[in-house]
């Protein structure tokens, strides 16, 4: 077939595939069968990966899949769903195990810890209340879920009734919905994997759908418990089990890092012949009392971490090398290659990190490389063969410009008082490529979580010129919109209702979504707890405030220079003010809530100074937060208590806060008040 005729074709293909998704999405009135839908998807990706050139047509990769989740009540879990952190080898759960220790202030702790094999599923949680099955929600974002509970019934092996005496009130158990590869291997023509085929199963409208395929799960956790009656996580699954709800049979308690690395490599062995798909194993804190100090951090369990299987890999060629910047400026070199299957993903760019990696491992266009890709990380490249090298080849020039023309620089590090790897961009929201990427954080499900506003769309609406700053979200042209393909009445109703209910937004993640460097989740807690409004925090766009702010700044526990001299940098650009100034103006900002205001330090400001005997300093910050406190990282009159431990506090500190009247708590008197 000539080129012209394959173009053809592909270019039919995927006007036919915008059609059937029109009539499937829009008008809930499908025009074939999602068997015959698959096929041409199917056949349409086929053509794609023989024929490269094809992909700047469009590519049915980018199509939605699934039914929206619009169709589906949204409902807020009773505890989020937060993801896990990764370990990718010995060292990284070493670190795991030694950041569980110096947070407990124990460093001769042994630590059980609970093994399971991780599901690669679709995640599901099911409540019950005495001991009847009343709600089945999906992951969603973490926070809210969809209503999947019609479907999840249709799950034979999930309990719809638990007949026991001794169950809690109130049980949410969490699972992971899959298929086994068997049942898979029957309706695999439909479905591209078996992870596509349960979350498209569990996201039918019909039940009477979903209960043609062979869903099964396996319980692996628990949310909300009322009473908690478990003191380990294996007695949980252990006691679930009894239950009847479906348990791992492959998980087992470790004791240290010898066992698990044991444990891992016994279960990755066995990976092949199980009939299920796993990536990796899951490490809990075994018990729940330990679980329970170690808390979360914003995005993950403290007390948990994934430790993925060994990394797939591939050999491919270097087509070009390309540069993308990033919303912060930096300018990261992206290999252009060969498409090739790595762990039966199709990869064409693999990250090449900065400058200095390109230079170590001497990285040109044309190179034979070897490609791998550890659990969801972007493929990265592991090294050259210098035997297939091209004796035409030429070292590859780092450029010292930024894509919008602006200069480039490395940034010194106050931290290791070396050069930064990375160059950024000069520029901020002048540069239009820090700009766009700057819009894709704020839509992001960890900033204002606009569904229907992915990167694709943002792209397209940039190209179009619909949206360049963040405050036009909220003014956008939907009839020209309308006018665009894929985009019709539902899709257009769906996104309009995303980006109202966007615009309500708690302090903190207003500040961490306008996107200041160095100010993540964690960092926008507690600067919001400092500000406590968008009227204060906006006296920051004017110099002298700015100023005075910053000094204050300096007093807070967990902001140091990096953030300040960051915060300074962005307010310092009057472009930056001025579009912050117009998102504020389109949105409903509240006040940050102190998450326990009658706690035991509601209202006060706490510092902390020496070791602790029965815990580390940063759990008996975060003891202070959770009871209403404010913590400070330096002496000043605005400071309430100056808690001391025993174990060599700093004598300076405490002869300031004698002279200026401060209350000082010793390490006895503390565990007292814990304890009252």
């Amino acid at each position: 077939m000539e080129k012209k005729d394959i173009i053809k074709k592909y270019k039919k293909n995927l006007d036919t595939l915008k059609r059937y998704n029109k009539f499937y999405f829009e008008k809930d009135n499908p025009k074939v069968s999602d068997s015959d839908y698959d096929k041409l998807k199917n056949q349409t990706l086929e053509l794609e990966n023989k024929h490269s050139y094809l992909k700047k047509f469009g590519s049915p990769m980018n199509f939605v899949g699934a039914k929206p989740a619009s169709k589906f009540k949204k409902i807020k879990h009773l505890k989020p769903m937060l993801s896990l952190s990764n370990a990718f080898g010995k060292d990284d759960m070493k670190d795991f195990l030694s950041k569980i220790r110096n947070y407990l202030n124990n460093n001769n702790l042994e630590i059980d810890l609970f093994s399971e094999p991780k599901i690669d599923g679709i995640s599901a949680t099911i409540i019950y209340e005495n001991g009847n099955l009343t709600t089945g929600l999906s992951r969603g974002d973490g926070v809210t879920g969809e209503d999947i509970l019609e479907n999840l019934k249709t799950i034979k092996d999930i309990p719809k009734k638990i007949l026991s005496r001794n169950i809690p009130k109130l049980l949410e158990v969490r699972c992971e919905v899959y298929i086994g590869k068997k049942d898979f291997s029957k309706i695999d023509e439909n479905f591209a994997n078996p992870r596509n085929a349960a979350g498209g199963s569990l996201r039918q409208k019909d039940p009477k759908e979903t209960s043609k395929i062979p869903l099964k799960y396996f319980a692996y956790g628990f949310g909300a418990v009322e009473p908690m009656i478990f003191k380990k996580q294996s007695e949980f699954l252990k006691k679930i089990s009894e239950w009847g709800f479906v348990v791992n049979p492959l998980s087992s308690t470790v004791k240290n890092l010898d066992e698990i690395e044991k444990q891992h490599k016994k279960i990755d062995n066995l990976r092949a012949s199980l009939d299920y798909d796993i990536d990796g194993l899951v490490y809990k804190v075994n018990d729940l009392n330990l679980q329970r100090r170690l808390g979360n951090t914003s995005s993950s369990p403290r007390w948990a971490t994934a430790y993925k299987f060994s990394a797939e890999k591939a050999v491919t060629k270097i087509k070009d090398i390309a540069i993308q910047v990033g919303r912060t400026g930096a300018i990261t070199p992206v290999a252009k290659v060969l498409p090739v299957t790595v762990g039966g993903v199709v990869v064409s760019n693999a990250t090449l990190h900065n400058e200095d990696e390109i230079i170590r491992k001497d990285i040109r266009v044309g190179d034979t490389i070897q490609i791998q890709r550890a659990g969801d990380v972007i493929p990265q490249v592991v090294s050259v063969d210098l035997s297939k090298r091209e004796k035409n080849s030429k070292k590859y020039e780092f450029p010292k410009n930024c894509l919008c023309g602006a200069a480039t620089k490395k940034e010194f590090s106050k931290t290791t008082k070396k050069l930064d790897a990375v160059r950024r961009c000069s520029k901020g929201y002048e540069c239009i490529y820090i700009a766009k990427e700057k819009l894709k954080h704020i839509v992001s499900k960890e900033a204002f979580n606009i569904d229907g506003l992915g990167k694709k769309v943002i792209d397209k609406f940039w190209e179009i010129k619909l949206i360049r700053e963040p405050a036009q979200i909220f003014n956008l042209n939907y009839e020209k919109i309308k006018s665009l393909e894929g985009w019709g009445e539902l899709s257009i109703n769906n996104l309009k209702t995303a980006i109202k209910n966007s615009q309500t937004i708690n302090l903190d993640k207003f500040i961490f979504s306008i996107g200041i460097r160095h100010i993540g989740q964690e960092n926008a807690k507690i600067l919001a707890g400092f500000f406590g409004s968008i009227k204060e925090f906006s006296k920051l766009f004017d110099f002298k405030n700015r100023k005075k702010l910053l000094a204050n700044l300096a007093e807070l526990d967990g902001i140091g220079d990096t953030q300040i001299e960051s915060i300074n940098n962005f307010f310092s650009n009057s472009m930056n003010i001025k579009i912050t100034q117009n998102l504020i103006d389109k949105l409903n900002i509240k006040d940050f809530l102190i998450q326990n205001s009658s706690g035991k330090f509601s209202n006060m400001k706490l510092m902390f100074t020496g070791g602790f005997q029965n815990m580390s300093r940063s759990e008996a910050k975060s003891i202070a937060e959770n009871n209403g406190g404010k913590v400070l990282g330096s002496i000043s009159k605005k400071l309430n208590i100056l808690v001391v431990g025993n174990n060599k506090p700093t004598k300076r500190k405490i002869e300031q806060a004698k002279k200026l009247n401060i209350k000082i708590v010793l390490e006895k008197e503390w565990n007292k008040i814990l304890n009252s």
